[in-house]
């Protein structure tokens, strides 16, 4: 995989090491989750974060692990690093690391006291709520290491404060159960059990959101490194009957050895395809007893179906999971109501409420098919598939429905909801509602009608009207969406402006924005590749990350994704810079005989600068375009890995 490294220059000064996050999964939708400097900057940080009913519902445990080496002499060098809402940091352990690095997906701390030098290494059990911290006298000694252990026991979306409960402690063999909720494990246990007032996650503060928290220190371990070569470890994980895990360097070995499986399963051709294969796996999960899904990003998302079709081909084609692909596709297809795939939001509840991700779903299952010659499957699920059409030409949830008049998809619904993928909302009302016939909705709309027409093909059945319907609705595409200006309307037969939804007067949208790339792109696209409209999209939206969702030049750009909640949301889609948008451009111009190269470059470079060894959900759409959003986010690293393997 490729390098990920950093000396003191970097690990020294915080504003840069704690830019920088690492995150290790556990395979269930919980993870550890940091910065080179091992500061805490978000609410979501911690080395225990263990999921729930859904990836979504996590819950922070072991919050942190302070080293402190005690010299012969008796001098101590505490190792940690937190910043308290006084704006103090303390200790400043980050000024000792001589390096950190990312090896086969694990991080690794080095500090050096004098000759002294102390490693951590850091891994979770895979398919366990369990985490292994080993600390390792590199040069050295003897010196005594204690490690205090600060935690907590909360959704992962807010905080912990002191004025509440305390947190409870029963003691056990080696440590102590928290909260009757996880168990800490390590030599030299001593209980303490008081509140750490006033911790600050300075991310949090930059989002607008609450930033400071009271963490519970329920005691420390220690021991003794008397040579090099000795190890310290601790264990930490969500209380259950199940036996113990095994020894912490167990852990860590285990887990370096299923990452490199998982990298050689994929076959990457390079370093970067490497890297992104392990990024991958993140997000390709099994909560409880539940089928495979996918985490649409850490720390903070749970599954979402749109975010899961578009990211299938990249993370379960592209990395060698076409089985448990196999399984995730059914499973979904199993919420199919009316028509419309479930989206199983980060609430917990199943939703219909979307105009795109059941059109997705088409695609996804085509490319399965078509990709792995999985024709039992699409014999399976095609009559559901099918349904899906029969639904759409009924009219289903939402006014979501085929115009008769054309062939094509429209949609409606209430004013307070957006139901394409741009669904930001402020103060409950959508900032892009894009009411009407969306660019994007209708060409996968014709591309998965052409792609059901292949499917009925390869499974021997009859394709019926399928193929009727497919060159009505790409004959309306060709007519109503190129635009004047030189591109494609974003919408058509939208309400004008001036007029509320339901009247007579309508209105085409034609803001310059990536959704249109999708009629370039998709396997069986509407329109043939356009080398002059290409140009233009590209001169409007290209950054080093991505396409940009709206062009500078259009009415209420917003080039910083930036502030609270609201200022967020009102500028995630009018100008934030979305990577996974890349895909698609990417396509369109090999459609068009034009270079790709150079679209790449960026996001290769971004792998080492934020989330390392992934891809952001976002970033600014001004320069620097400084990324924002998860660090970590499935359907960028998806799409990257597909277009580097077409």
């Amino acid at each position: 995989m490729i390098e990920i490294r950093f000396g003191p220059q970097v690990c020294g000064d915080l504003t840069s090491a704690a830019a920088r996050e690492w995150l290790v999964p556990d395979g269930l939708g919980g993870y550890a989750m940091g910065t080179v400097a091992g500061l805490r900057a978000r609410r979501y940080h911690g080395l225990l974060v263990v999921p729930g009913e859904t990836p979504a519902s996590r819950k922070v445990g072991l919050a942190s692990l302070d080293p402190t080496v005690i010299m012969p002499s008796g001098a101590r060098a505490r190792l940690g690093a937190h910043e308290w809402a006084s704006g103090d940091v303390d200790p400043r352990g980050f000024e000792l690391l001589e390096r950190f690095d990312l090896t086969d997906g694990l991080p690794r701390w080095r500090w050096r006291i004098g000759e002294v030098v102390i490693e951590r290494e850091l891994a979770m059990l895979p398919g366990r709520s369990c985490v292994a911290v080993v600390h390792r006298l590199v040069s050295g000694g003897p010196v005594e290491l204690e490690l205090a252990a600060a935690g907590t026991w909360r959704d992962a979306h807010g905080e912990r404060r002191a004025d509440g409960p305390p947190l409870r402690m029963e003691p056990v063999d080696g440590g102590a159960v928290i909260d009757g909720a996880y168990r800490l494990s390590g030599p030299g246990w001593t209980p303490q059990g008081h509140w750490w007032r006033g911790a600050h996650h300075r991310e949090e503060a930059t989002r607008g959101l609450p930033a400071a928290e009271d963490l519970w220190y329920a005691g420390r371990f220690h021991d003794v490194l008397r040579r090099p070569g000795d190890t310290v470890s601790v264990l930490a994980w969500a209380h259950d009957p199940a036996p113990a895990p095994p020894p912490a360097p167990e852990v860590v070995a285990a887990a370096r050895r299923r990452n490199r499986a998982v990298v050689a399963a994929a076959k990457p051709d390079d370093d970067v395809e490497a890297t992104l294969a392990l990024a991958a796996d993140a997000f390709v999960v099994r909560t409880n007893d539940a089928p495979v899904d996918v985490v649409a990003g850490y720390p903070w998302f749970g599954a979402w179906s749109r975010d899961t079709m578009i990211s299938y081909e990249g993370l379960f084609l592209g990395t060698g999971r076409a089985d448990l692909g196999r399984e995730l596709l059914r499973s979904y297809a199993a919420t199919l109501s009316e028509g419309m795939l479930a989206n199983t939001a980060d609430t917990g509840r199943v939703e219909y409420n979307t105009v795109d991700g059941t059109l997705w779903f088409l695609h996804a299952v085509n490319r399965h098919v078509v990709r792995t010659a999985d024709t039992d499957l699409g014999a399976e699920l095609l009559p559901a598939l099918r349904g899906v059409v029969d639904a759409h030409l009924a009219g289903t949830r939402y006014g979501i429905a085929v115009d008769p008049a054309d062939g094509l998809i429209t949609q409606g619904g209430p004013p307070d909801v957006a139901l394409t993928w741009m669904d930001a909302r402020v103060h409950g009302v959508p900032v892009t509602p894009r009411v009407g016939k969306p660019v994007e909705v209708n060409a996968l709309w014709v591309s998965g009608l052409a792609g059901l027409v292949e499917l009925a093909e390869l499974t021997g059945g009859d394709a019926g009207e399928l193929p009727r319907l497919h060159e009505r609705a790409r004959a309306a595409f060709r007519d109503r969406f190129p635009a004047p200006t030189g591109w494609l309307y974003d919408v058509v037969d939208g309400p004008a402006p001036a007029y509320p939804l339901g009247r007579a007067a309508r209105h085409d949208d034609d803001l310059l924005r990536p959704n249109q790339l999708l009629a370039w792109s998709l396997p069986y696209a509407p329109l043939e590749p356009d080398e002059p409209a290409l140009r233009r999209v590209r001169a409007g939206l290209s950054t080093p990350l991505g396409p940009r969702s709206l062009s500078p030049d259009s009415p209420g750009f917003a080039g910083r994704h930036r502030g609270g909640p609201a200022d967020r949301d009102g500028a995630y889609h009018q100008g934030t810079v979305w990577p996974w948008w890349t895909g698609p451009l990417v396509d369109a111009h090999r459609r068009a005989g034009l270079p790709t190269d150079d679209l790449l470059v960026g996001l290769e470079g971004h792998l080492t600068e934020y989330g390392l060894g992934s891809v952001s959900e976002t970033a600014d759409g001004l320069a620097p375009h400084a990324a924002t959003g998860c660090p970590f986010q499935a359907w960028s690293v998806a799409e990257l890995l597909r277009v580097r393997r077409p």
